[in-house]
């Protein structure tokens, strides 16, 4: 069985405070990293989970303001996991595909450029949280579907740039995984009914597999890899 260790690692997490984003956040905790979480809510008690072990930092990434704190207030880190985003219910009026644009794929793009001397500096690597939106069309979810597409071929080109830097950037896509985000599916006899007809393995995913990938793609282990996705759909694409 492979084990992760990031002892004296620093790892930032957007979006850490619930589904993918907290599952990532345990994993790497557990493996003894110092993690730093960012959330939308002004206090760390406003949350349902016991979010104690991380340090929490307030960034609404929709506002630059908020983007450009925290790069000062996470200070010098080793792994950015750029986890955080959104859907929202009507991608098609055009205000609400920028929102969805701006948070899923502009933060994490200025994130990016804007640790890049920092992890250059400690040999760092960036998992970016794609989804198989980037893979397959999801109608109703126009903006979801372009910002995934966009994070993946990101992730791409900056692998390339980067590698002479000593950064690997790599990409997790998850499937249906049981979060909040997709409680109106996995909740709904119907839909999920529907949706695990496509799903090869017949259910959906947790957070804490998706977590796993993330560790790996991070980790020593993984030394050899960059500029790739990693998939983690119970075989979705494959339909």
């Amino acid at each position: 069985m492979m084990s992760f260790n990031f002892q004296s690692k620093r790892i930032l997490v957007t979006g850490g405070t619930q589904g993918i984003g907290l599952g990532i956040a345990q994993a790497f905790a557990d493996a003894g990293g110092e993690v730093l979480i960012t959330g939308t809510r002004s206090d760390i008690g406003q949350y349902d989970e016991d979010l104690s072990r991380f340090t929490y930092l307030r960034a609404r990434l929709d506002q630059p303001a908020d983007r450009d704190a925290l790069i000062s207030a996470a200070g010098p880190i080793d792994i950015l996991i750029n986890n955080a985003g959104l859907s929202l219910s009507d991608e098609y009026d055009l205000e609400n595909y920028r929102t969805v644009i701006d948070v899923n794929l502009n933060a994490a793009v200025e994130l990016c450029y804007r640790f890049h001397p920092i992890l250059r500096e400690r040999g760092g690597t960036i998992v970016n949280i794609g989804s198989c939106a980037a893979f397959i069309a999801i109608g109703y979810a126009p903006a979801y579907t372009a910002s995934k597409t966009g994070m993946l071929g990101f992730t791409r080109a900056i692998a390339d740039q980067w590698a002479r830097d000593g950064i690997r950037v790599n990409m997790v896509a998850p499937g249906f995984i049981e979060t909040r985000m997709t409680a109106n599916v996995h909740t709904d006899e119907r839909k999920s009914s529907n949706t695990l007809r496509a799903i090869p393995v017949k259910r959906f995913g947790t957070p804490a597999e998706v977590a796993t990938a993330a560790l790996f793609l991070a980790s020593p282990q993984a030394s050899y890899i960059t500029g790739q996705s990693l998939i983690v759909d119970g075989g979705l694409v494959l339909r």
